[in-house]
């Protein structure tokens, strides 16, 4: 025996080691989904679900805040509505003659509107009942109100040229769907109190004071001339555009300016604060949706897990049959794995695409941006990916335990 080793060629090697190149993988996990394709399709189905719920929620988060973004850059976060103090003990409900004045003298107060509750109803004819309101609110106010609420005209204009000597009414855009005013062609009338006054315009909803829209607008003037015999009406509300940058500051000192007396029974809002939390009730709801889609990404998970170990015990004559020629343990495990990954990967893209598609067909119907950001799209792969990793992990190392005269006994 000593003899017959020391004879040995000197060019005989070991035997190198056995490996998968990479298309050689691929092509392994691509026949096993091949061979099972209906199964392989629904476990692929529940990782496109939840990936196509994390995508989706993300998408049309970020749509919808970015639609609000664009109504607070529209409108401005510098509008502050001042209003006389609710409740009890908060006075008498009105805000002094003088408070429109003072606040117009704070240097950093840039444009003032006044809107005045006048004690009268309006009706489309003189045949409705009394009753019959339409909870809609006939208010005195100066033609400043519409720039300083960036509002918009949809037909014919605001308050007119001599709205501030005759009464012409303009409507909200809720009044005017109320009293039945679609155009202005047949120059329509409507009895305020007991005037008729003819309609001269009718504008945009306001975002910031939805309250106005179901509102008649009569010139202050002429409204005290004509409609309530030279009394004179307190401001119900007051309007007013800031400095942004000197926002904060000017909100503390308007309630003792405009009511030096009892600036405890003066209050001073901003407008755009609904806006903002609408935002921040979105993302709660955001985080919400994610939990769900994230259950539905685990539930994808346990179907592939579960096909995968089902595969296991179905194909152990296929893994005793690679044992006996010469696979590995390694190799059997890495089958296994790449097939759960490659069945994540194939959910991953159909789900990211399932989600791109329902954002932006949610968002074009709600006329937003089609906003995906990128997270969406990285985060879906990288998950799928991960949870097909670990989804087939316990299935790769269950096969490449199993002996090949077992498997193939078994089998």
């Amino acid at each position: 025996m000593d003899q017959a080793y020391e004879h040995r060629p000197d060019d005989v090697d070991a035997m190198a080691p056995s490996r998968l190149r990479v298309p050689d993988i691929v092509r392994v996990a691509t026949t096993g989904m091949q061979a099972r394709k209906a199964r392989a399709a629904l476990s692929v189905l529940g990782i496109a679900i939840g990936i196509a719920s994390l995508v989706g929620v993300l998408g049309l988060s970020e749509s919808s805040k970015s639609d609000l973004i664009d109504q607070l850059d529209a409108l401005g976060t510098d509008l502050l509505t001042i209003t006389p103090g609710q409740g009890f003990g908060a006075g008498d409900g009105s805000l002094p003659d003088t408070a429109t004045q003072m606040i117009d003298r704070v240097p950093t107060v840039t444009e003032v509107a006044t809107v005045a509750d006048l004690p009268i109803d309006v009706y489309r004819n003189d045949l409705i009942p009394a009753e019959q309101t339409g909870a809609l609110t006939v208010r005195a106010t100066d033609p400043d109100l519409l720039a300083t609420l960036n509002g918009g005209i949809a037909e014919g204009s605001f308050l007119g040229e001599a709205g501030s000597i005759y009464p012409t009414a303009t409507l909200g855009s809720v009044a005017a769907e109320r009293l039945g005013v679609s155009d202005l062609e047949d120059q329509p009338v409507v009895l305020v109190g007991e005037e008729w006054v003819q309609v001269v315009g009718v504008l945009e909803p306001f975002p910031l004071a939805p309250d106005l829209d179901r509102s008649v607008f009569i010139g202050h003037n002429a409204a005290v001339d004509h409609l309530l015999d030279g009394d004179d009406v307190a401001a119900s509300s007051i309007y007013v555009r800031v400095d942004p940058q000197y926002l904060a500051a000017t909100r503390d000192i308007l309630p003792a300016t405009a009511d030096p007396e009892n600036p405890e029974e003066v209050e001073v809002t901003r407008p755009s604060d609904v806006i903002e939390a609408q935002a921040a009730a979105e993302s709660a709801f955001t985080s919400l949706f994610l939990g769900l889609g994230l259950v539905a990404l685990v539930v994808g998970g346990i179907g592939i897990a579960n096909v995968m170990v089902i595969g296991v015990i179905e194909r152990r004559g296929e893994i005793g049959l690679r044992r006996a020629i010469g696979a590995t343990r390694r190799h059997i495990r890495i089958q296994f794995l790449a097939e759960s990954l490659l069945m994540g990967l194939v959910g991953g893209m159909v789900g990211v695409g399932l989600g791109c598609a329902a954002t932006a067909a949610y968002a074009a119907s709600q006329q937003w941006r089609v906003i995906i950001p990128p997270v969406a799209i990285g985060g879906g792969m990288l998950a799928a990916l991960l949870i097909g990793g670990i989804a087939g992990l316990y299935p790769a190392m269950r096969a490449s335990r199993l002996a090949p005269t077992e498997a193939l006994r078994a089998d």
